[in-house]
């Protein structure tokens, strides 16, 4: 139990909550715009990152189940899939998967995969592959086109995912390598997130250049599958 102790500390304990406030606040107004990507995950990655698996998998869930009760009752499903979200980003982390920017992109794409596993079944048995989400045009495009709704629904995570997820981490990196070395070594695990030295700088302009080339090719693609 001492790791756990370790994980939750003081400084963890204040993270989680502006973690919650950063995946709801962003998460809804991504559902009020009706974007093909999610991005309601940025806070729990951070707190896996830096905090732990453990810590990342109780954020995603707090977040998700807040976020119902408290705004939009059709985020509440999907707490466990938020849970995964956050258990993976701090396995992640922990292998030293969250200290360069194509490490992140790694472990976006692990977490991608956690997300379609845990999330399919509940979009395809609760919602019938048509959730609030963006990315349900989507999936009600490939319904159209003869696809059952198990594939519609994979052919939608496996295409959306992938791009969402690694933004995700991408963004939650980018704002980790923007925090003063001082203060990210309060947090449980800081030797998770530490760029190799004179790099911070520039990790950070890579992610977030990459962010954009991935939010940009996300909308060219559902331009391109819609239109």
């Amino acid at each position: 139990m001492n790791w756990l102790k370790k994980d939750f500390n003081i400084m963890t304990w204040v993270l989680i909550p502006v973690a919650i406030a950063i995946n709801v606040a962003i998460g809804q107004i991504v559902v009020l715009l009706r974007l093909p990507l999610y991005l309601d995950s940025i806070g729990t990655v951070l707190v896996g990152a830096v905090c732990g698996p453990m810590a990342g998998l109780l954020t995603g869930m707090l977040s998700n189940i807040i976020w119902g009760l408290a705004i939009d009752p059709n985020a509440l499903p999907w707490f466990p899939v938020a849970g995964v979200i956050g258990l993976v980003a701090g396995l992640c982390a922990n292998a030293g998967l969250f200290k360069s920017w194509w490490k992140v992109v790694v472990t976006g794409f692990l977490i991608a995969l956690g997300a379609v596993v845990s999330g399919t079944p509940i979009s395809v048995y609760l919602y019938g592959g048509i959730t609030a989400s963006g990315s349900a045009f989507i999936t009600a495009f490939l319904l159209q086109t003869g696809q059952d709704i198990v594939s519609a629904v994979l052919s939608t995570n496996f295409l959306i995912e992938p791009i969402d997820k690694i933004s995700t981490a991408l963004l939650a990196f980018a704002i980790l390598q923007g925090l003063s070395q001082r203060f990210v070594a309060r947090f449980p695990r800081p030797e998770n997130v530490t760029a190799e030295k004179g790099q911070n700088r520039t990790q950070l302009f890579i992610a977030v250049g990459v962010v954009i080339v991935l939010v940009l090719l996300a909308a060219f693609v559902v331009v391109r599958i819609l239109g």
